[in-house]
């Protein structure tokens, strides 16, 4: 669909050659097992010789319309999916990581992906070396010093850091390596890294794909003949996305424009007001003009995004004190839904790292992260008003 814009491929991409029936939507295909009488074709669909169905654990009809979805807007050769955005991350490190190899990447990740970097990977004698994120001069002469993988994330969970994607990029490839990027914060509507040279790009679903927080996924595009080798690590270690919630990501990816283009507008309103408020230390949206990242943001993204952090007055116990009074505001441990979703990095983000480690990654105790949602702004932003305003005055230092 190459013709189309994208608001139009959210909508009709993957979809055609799986609806049966005259059905207007793609139907959700729970069978497990596909037969065949055919002991040749069972034998050619089963090698991968053509195309088709065997067995759930490898493909199903509906999540090939998901993993289609994602690709076309993307701008990818293929896409495969999984049954989180961890198992897309781990999946894609463990596909072509080995012993001795050595992955450069940033101090600033989500903290499940931080787990991995700082646990797992030594553990099988993967060599892994953290820069500073907005330090592109350190990252390159990381890079030059050798690495078989270059992992990002831009903007980053959760100080929104932005990093120069082509700059790094090309130096990745200059030295032979593996550009992986996390796009979940962007979405495809906001970003889209392939254009800058990055190989491989992954995506919560859970969070903007989505958009309802009703279900579990994870999807990595790329050009085929890297998609094949982390699609055999999948199908084998079995981190598979669920036909039901191929469908629900399938749905909500059909408002997936509309959705972004207002949350994009409500976040930068909200960082407008809370630059204003007298609580509010310091505002973490490249949207702002004052934001270290911005002129690179505006270079390489469509918008500024949904998410957006900030740091308060008097720490942990002004966010204790703050967060209760917001009505508006879910308090969960999620991001990119329809609804605005707060909390503190601590409870969700990173959430399984010690108070030292978010320290180190530049996280104060005191950040809030905010996920606008698609209410209206004026709501939104009356409602942050009143439960700053309902703050005890001796927490105000």
């Amino acid at each position: 669909m190459t013709q189309y814009k994208p608001s139009t491929k959210a909508l009709w991409s993957g979809e055609q050659e799986q609806l049966r029936y005259g059905a207007t939507q793609v139907p959700v295909v729970h069978s497990v097992s596909y037969g065949y009488e055919d002991m040749d074709e069972w034998h050619a669909i089963a090698t991968g010789q053509r195309e088709g169905h065997i067995y759930g654990r490898n493909t199903n009809p509906t999540t090939q319309a998901f993993e289609d979805k994602v690709k076309e807007l993307e701008g990818a050769e293929a896409a495969t999916s999984f049954s989180t955005g961890m198992a897309a991350i781990s999946n894609t490190l463990n596909t072509f990581l080995r012993p001795g190899d050595r992955v450069v990447t940033i101090k600033d990740t989500y903290g499940g992906t931080n787990k991995i970097f700082t646990e797992f990977l030594p553990k099988s004698g993967v060599d892994v070396v953290f820069c500073e994120t907005d330090d592109h001069e350190e990252i390159e002469r990381e890079i030059a010093n050798g690495c078989q993988v270059l992992y990002l994330e831009s903007p980053t969970n959760p100080t929104l850091k932005i990093i120069d994607i082509k700059r790094v990029a090309k130096a990745g490839h200059d030295v032979g390596a593996l550009v992986i990027i996390d796009g979940t914060f962007a979405s495809p509507v906001n970003q889209n890294p392939l254009e800058l040279g990055v190989d491989l790009v992954l995506h919560s679903a859970t969070k903007y794909l989505g958009g309802h927080s009703d279900a579990l996924g994870g999807v990595v595009c790329g050009a085929k003949d890297l998609i094949d080798q982390i699609y055999h690590y999948r199908e084998i270690n079995g981190a598979t996305l669920s036909p039901m919630a191929s469908y629900l990501l399938l749905r909500g990816m059909k408002t997936l424009h509309l959705r972004v283009k207002q949350q994009n507008a409500n976040a930068m309103k909200v960082a407008q007001y809370l630059k204003t408020n007298e609580w509010v230390e310091d505002v973490f949206y490249p949207g702002l003009q004052d934001h270290k990242g911005h002129d690179i943001a505006k270079k390489q993204m469509k918008g500024f995004g949904g998410m957006l952090s900030f740091s308060v007055k008097g720490g942990l116990e002004t966010v204790h004190h703050l967060l209760p009074h917001m009505k508006l505001a879910k308090k969960a441990a999620s991001l990119g839904c329809v609804q605005t979703i707060v909390g503190p990095p601590r409870t969700t983000s990173h959430v399984e790292c010690t108070p030292e480690e978010r320290a180190a990654m530049g996280i104060p105790e005191g950040l809030i992260r905010y996920s606008a949602g698609i209410e209206d702004i004026d709501d939104l932003i009356n409602d942050i008003d009143q439960a700053f305003k309902k703050l005890p005055k001796e927490l105000y230092v």
